[in-house]
């Protein structure tokens, strides 16, 4: 994905030996620390001052320590060419903001600071992607197996023990735009028990500028232990895991809280300029709390909460064949609206003994599979084995074996493209509208109740297709905007003779349980061509099963309304072009609540259709003709499947 280039190679200045302590925190070297005009040495308590005279442009050469720096309007304090400058005040690094909407590089405002100061003066860590190049700064930078104190603001580092291979107890904060707590890149590294506090705007997390920790390589492997992470700001992720690299985050605390956006800010889905969530999704915020990309990159958070006030909370993006791992975690949206994870590139999640409070959806698929389950020993074990994730066996037995629950706002699941879904275990869905939203994909949904998973839908509806009503970016005078509109088809939908309602295709829409107690409707209601196919193996479902004209709740959807995606009424009539085909299998039992109407339904012979209600009979039609319901058939057409 991205591009590291580095300015200058690993020196033996400012880094000791690997396992040696390389720097008293927040104290500038001897090597690092300079003598300004006004200024003393690095040592000792600061004095002198920087003023910056409008117009004028102050390059500071070196690290230098003072007591006040004055920045006039239209003033310029800079580093020299190839260098980065970072100002910290007490520890804390700030003053700089990006240089307009959508840009990449950051400068000093205008303003006045008093205090300890430190102006340290760094080799650039560039990282291009797309479009443009980030200029990197961050309070430690790993690479090389060891902290590279020539590319480190170390200075933004207090308390605690920092060595080549580890950080301990270390704070850092930030109320600057674009500054970066931990970069790791292609090294192993560990942090426990860090404190991380960045506020203000980053700017792109496909690569983490602005991130609070970035693991970045398929060498990198970073273990987060106890840290406490709280971000502030628009794109101010948590934790970045990149290009191959391997994180495990445990017994850590992470949140973000969205931002404000610059004022002509335009909402895009061109990730080069994407600073905020792409309503078309029914979702909004502008900072999410962590983000997988690359290939083959892996992130484990076990024994962890980690929470998005928006957006998203465990994303994936930008990449392909990433795993993702959450085990007795809290996931979590602070707001009203927002996903627990997101599914793209073929990404594997697997979701164990997690609870996940959401405002939208659990997890949004767009190509993946997610699993859903209990988080027992042997499980969990396997999964470290073969991920080779890191944790100990301290780790693992002090991991208390539970089930996963979901609570959702909204929805359980959305499908806007392929993937697929495992329920197992005691895993519970609650929300209050459909558990499984698909838009018109081709999705594969396998729930296994063996273990007393439940499905529990406040409105009834256990699945919901509808046409995907995502109306997608347009151009406007160049640029690709979130400025769609979704309008509601009127009328009935037209035949395509060429669609097969009775025979289920390789794309079709598939839902299968096993040994579950169901409990709510399946409903088909696309225009397209889909069917709706649902497998029951010893399973017992009660509700309507059918095609239906499903109609959103208004007729012109846009970003000034975009919570009304999603949201439809179903009126339940024979298939046009979305076939609804049942099989029963093993002993399952379908007590059908009101009239149903199918283009398949097959039993075998142990299994049954009954009406619902005490003296009700089930009465079933195929192409109009009134036909016995018999184990052990099959039957295809216009079904209907009524109670009387």
């Amino acid at each position: 994905m991205s591009t590291l280039t580095r300015r200058s190679a690993l020196t033996a200045a400012g880094a000791a030996a690997a396992g040696g302590v390389l720097l008293a925190p927040g104290v500038a070297s001897a090597a690092q620390a300079s003598a300004s005009p006004t200024s003393g040495s690095g040592a000792g308590a600061p004095s002198g001052e920087i003023e910056v005279a409008a117009g004028a442009t102050y390059t500071v050469s070196s690290t230098t320590h003072v007591a006040a720096v004055t920045i006039a309007q239209g003033g310029v304090l800079t580093a020299p060419a190839g260098s980065s400058l970072t100002m910290t005040v007490n520890g804390v690094e700030t003053g700089q903001a990006l240089t307009g909407t959508g840009a990449a590089t950051t400068a000093f405002a205008a303003g006045s600071w008093r205090g300890d100061i430190v102006l340290t003066v760094t080799e650039a860590v560039d990282v291009a992607w797309q479009q443009h190049t980030y200029p990197f700064r961050q309070a430690l930078y790993v690479a090389g197996g060891t902290v590279v104190a020539d590319e480190s603001v170390l200075a933004a580092v207090v308390g605690g023990k920092v060595t080549a291979t580890a950080a301990h107890d270390v704070r850092i904060a930030s109320t600057g735009e674009c500054f970066d707590g931990v970069y790791v890149s292609d090294s192993a590294y560990a942090l426990t028990n860090p404190a991380i506090t960045l506020t203000g705007n980053g700017r792109c997390d496909f690569v983490g500028y602005g991130a609070a920790v970035v693991a970045d390589g398929a060498d990198a492997r970073l273990t987060l232990d106890g840290a406490m992470i709280s971000n502030h700001g628009a794109v101010r992720t948590g934790v970045i895991v990149t290009n191959g690299a391997t994180a495990l985050i445990k017994n850590s605390s992470i949140q973000v809280r969205n931002g404000v956006l610059p004022s002509d800010y335009v909402a895009t889905v061109d990730l080069d300029k994407m600073e905020s969530a792409p309503w078309m999704l029914a979702i909004d915020g502008n900072v999410r709390a962590t983000n997988l990309l690359g290939n083959n990159s892996v992130a484990a958070y076990v024994n962890s909460s980690v929470t998005s006030e928006t957006w998203g909370v465990l994303s994936t993006d930008a990449g392909s064949d990433c795993t993702l791992v959450a085990v007795n975690s809290t996931v979590a949206n602070s707001g009203k609206d927002g996903y627990g994870t997101y599914v793209i590139g073929n990404a594997t999640e697997y979701l164990l003994g997690t609870h996940f409070n959401v405002g939208s959806y659990a997890t949004i698929f767009t190509g993946g599979t997610a699993t859903y389950g209990d988080s027992d020993a042997a499980t969990v074990a396997a999964l470290n084995k073969s991920l080779n994730l890191g944790l100990t066996d301290a780790d693992l037995k002090a991991l208390k074996p539970r089930s996963t629950v979901v609570d959702s706002r909204r929805f359980g699941f959305m499908w806007h493209d392929r993937g697929t879904l495992n329920i197992t275990g005691g895993t519970r869905v609650n929300s209050p509208h459909a558990t499984f939203l698909n838009k018109g994909q081709n999705i594969d949904v396998t729930v296994d109740g063996s273990g007393g998973a439940q499905l529990n839908p406040g409105d009834g509806v256990l699945v919901q297709l509808i046409d995907n009503d995502d109306p997608g970016p347009v151009m406007v005078n160049g640029n690709l905007e979130n400025a769609g509109v979704y309008t509601q088809p009127t009328g009935q939908p037209a035949k395509d003779a060429s669609f097969d309602v009775t025979t289920a295709h390789s794309s079709d829409s598939v839902c299968s349980f096993s040994d579950a107690d169901l409990r709510g409707d399946f409903f088909n209601g696309m225009r397209g061509d889909l069917n709706m196919v649902l497998n029951f193996t010893s399973s017992r479902v009660r509700g309507v099963i059918s095609s239906t004209l499903a109609v959103h709740a208004v007729e012109t959807i846009t970003a000034a309304n975009w919570w009304e995606l999603g949201k439809v009424t179903n009126t339940a009539q024979a298939a046009v072009n979305n076939g609804a085909i049942v099989s029963l299998a093993q002993g399952s039992q379908w007590t059908v609540t009101g009239t149903s109407y199918l283009t398949g339904l097959t039993l075998d012979k142990t299994s049954s259709v009954s009406a619902d209600g005490f003296g009700h009979a089930v009465r079933m039609t195929v192409d109009g003709v009134a036909t016995k319901i018999v184990p052990g058939t099959a039957y295809t057409g216009a079904i209907v499947v009524s109670v009387g």
